[in-house]
């Protein structure tokens, strides 16, 4: 329902962020949100795997580079800080904010910041379900009906936890704006076959140079 133009969809298929690796790739995704920022003064979400990950990340970056404006989801909030949590991303800001917030969790999914509340989100981690017995139990269902159980137990509904955060930033017809993901995972096949069409401007990206080229082309066009 809006032009597929208006999206940017770029992938880090460098930066590990599987679980053993999260603590070694902060530094590089710090830099790579400051980049995203710098590129163009607007509201931005980050979202993050766990609490525990977004709390060590959003201390990196306000630890590097206190004078940029965030915010933090917590846990848990009252209705009143989820209001207060979504009234910071305010019209034609004039200072850049980050918003921290949880995959998969209430500001992922049925928010809108339409308009210029929100000009991009970066998403870190292909968002797989934490191991237990129920979600395994549905992995050797799938198996032993000869279909691949890793995806329909974990990889399809962490996707669908991306897809949904991702959609926050495209709200109305004349909307513009980012997606950053940030995972070597999603340049793989098994991920990529599943990305919607619209995505047509989807671009790997490798280190934060490269980043800032496509990000300014980019805003250069709709800024």
């Amino acid at each position: 329902p809006f032009d597929s133009n208006h999206l940017k969809v770029l992938i880090d298929d460098k930066t590990q962020v599987t679980y053993r690796k999260r603590e070694e790739s902060l530094p590089a995704i710090v830099s790579e949100l400051k980049v995203m920022v710098e590129a163009h003064c607007g509201n931005y979400l980050v979202f993050c795997p766990s609490y525990g990950y977004l709390e060590r990340l959003h201390k990196a970056f306000s630890t590097a580079f206190p004078d940029i404006r965030t915010i933090i989801q917590e846990s848990p909030m009252s209705e009143k800080q989820r209001r207060a949590f979504l009234e910071s991303f305010e019209e034609n800001p004039q200072e850049p904010l980050i918003g921290f917030a949880v995959l998969g969790g209430i500001f992922s999914e049925g928010i809108d910041l339409k308009g210029t509340r929100l000009s991009g989100c970066a998403i870190i981690s292909v968002g797989l379900p934490m191991i237990n017995d129920e979600t395994d139990e549905l992995r050797r269902y799938f198996d032993e009906k000869n279909s691949d159980g890793f995806q329909y137990a974990y990889q399809l509904p962490g996707l669908n936890n991306v897809f949904q955060a991702a959609g926050r930033v495209i709200r109305g017809e004349r909307d513009v704006g980012v997606v950053l993901l940030i995972d070597a995972r999603f340049a793989e096949h098994r991920y990529a076959q599943f990305y919607p069409q619209f995505w047509s401007s989807l671009e790997y990206v490798n280190g934060k140079e490269q980043l800032r080229n496509s990000l300014d082309n980019f805003w250069n066009i709709h800024g």
